[in-house]
């Protein structure tokens, strides 16, 4: 039997036979405005599974280094084992919600540079928005290892775009996260799902992320099986 390392509000983490690689098995649930909101969806976690390998395996073509191995079934797959930073890395493409709220900037402005945000993970703090020298005091990660994570994170989004554009879905916003791996390089870990990512439909507008949840706007099933079936089609 497995030994549970860690459950998150996703996933479940396991440590497999391999000291240096983990079993992620993917959750129903589904929480928003950092778990303030909450409920659970039969078939959600084999959704982000496996939609999370396509994008992976897309990224593997594209020289991107990352934790993910293979899927070993609907809801679960193979990683290898990385210390995740205590950062989160937010892209925005173009402003939406949140941002235009704390900025006030029109809504669909599109940013050229994209812009690139941290932020804390520390639910107790609600994950606060923090500046580069609030990096370097809050994490062990260096100033080098910083710019390495910059520029990893725009050949990401570049990746990212012509990815879902091949699906016809125009890449608004999206969260990562970096982990150190047993040889100590910070590559690209977590997932990349609706859940993580605001997308909408080139030629309707139509949201098809979590922000359907989030907001109440519509079935999460529903949005997560149409991004599937356009990525097996």
């Amino acid at each position: 039997m497995l030994k549970l390392l860690y459950e998150g509000k996703a996933k479940k983490v396991y440590q497999t036979e391999k000291e240096d690689e983990l079993i992620l098995s993917y959750k129903d649930d589904a929480t928003a405005f950092n778990g303030k909101k909450k409920a659970q969806f039969v078939g959600k976690g084999r959704f982000n599974n496996l939609i999370t390998a396509h994008v992976f395996n897309y990224l593997t073509a594209q020289g991107i280094p990352h934790h993910f191995i293979k899927t070993l079934n609907d809801t679960d797959q193979r990683v290898y084992k990385t210390t995740i930073l205590p950062v989160e890395v937010v892209v925005r493409n173009r402003s939406s919600y949140s941002l235009n709220q704390r900025l006030s900037i029109p809504e669909k402005t599109r940013f050229s540079p994209p812009l690139v945000e941290w932020f804390y993970k520390n639910d107790d703090l609600n994950d606060p928005l923090i500046n580069d020298q609030h990096l370097f005091l809050l994490t062990d990660v260096t100033e080098l290892e910083l710019a390495h994570i910059h520029a990893l994170t725009l050949k990401i989004n570049e990746a990212l775009k012509d990815f879902f554009r091949q699906i016809d879905l125009d890449l608004i916003d999206f969260k990562i996260e970096f982990g150190r791996n047993s040889a100590g390089d910070i590559i690209l870990s977590d997932e990349i799902s609706p859940d993580t990512c605001r997308l909408e439909d080139i030629h309707t507008g139509e949201h098809l992320d979590k922000d359907v949840f989030r907001q109440g706007t519509g079935d999460l099933l529903d949005v997560y099986q149409i991004i599937l079936s356009r990525l097996e089609d």
